[in-house]
Parts: structure tokens; sequence; C-alpha cells
């Protein structure tokens, strides 16, 4: 069974036991964190429910797994002629989550 879910602007194909990534929020590790935009879900058999735009009762559950940093980006600017150098780096903050239960 999977669902896709909405979540920070963003939406994720997700499975029961899979591992996903998300923008940061300020949970502990071990917390629950319910995904409550759950915009389809599909079945072993083949069988797919939509929502408009999405599926009234239904709920995904995860539980936090820890925080964790994605790559450096490095961010420089420059003017020509003026001697103007600036390079700073930047590294985004994830929520690792895994998916417990998908309930419909």
């Amino acid at each position: 069974m999977y669902a896709i879910i909405k979540d920070g602007g963003r939406q994720y194909r997700v499975e029961q036991g899979q591992e996903l990534q998300i923008d940061y929020r300020e949970l502990s590790k071990g917390s629950e964190l319910k995904f409550d935009q759950v915009l389809a879900v599909g079945g072993d058999d083949g069988k797919l429910q939509f929502g408009a735009p999405l599926l009234s009762g239904a709920a995904v559950i995860g539980e936090v797994l820890g925080v964790s940093q994605g790559p450096k980006l490095t961010v420089q600017k420059f003017r020509r002629r003026k001697n103007s150098r600036r390079k700073n780096g930047h590294r985004q903050l994830h929520l690792t989550v895994r998916i417990g239960a998908i309930n419909v």
C-alpha cells in the first residue's frame, strides 16, 4: 500500500517502512508525526483512491528518526571592477521520518 502526501509545498509517494527526508521541524527523536494532507492512496490490489483535492479522514503516521544536514551549498557574489567579493556556505536542516501506518 502506498500514499501520495503533500508536505511543505512538495508531494511525496510514501510506503510503509520507507525513510523520508522532509523540511526541518522542531520535534524530538522518537516522536510521532501525522501527515493529514493525503492526495491519493493505492493498494496492493491495484485500486487507487483519489481525493478532490484531499482524501477526507486519511492520514499517514510517521516516526521521527532525527535531524540531518543536506549538502553544502556555496553562495558567491561578485561585482566586477568594484573589488567586491563575498563567499558564504549554507547547509539546510532536514528531518528524517520513517513511515509507519497509512490510515484510510
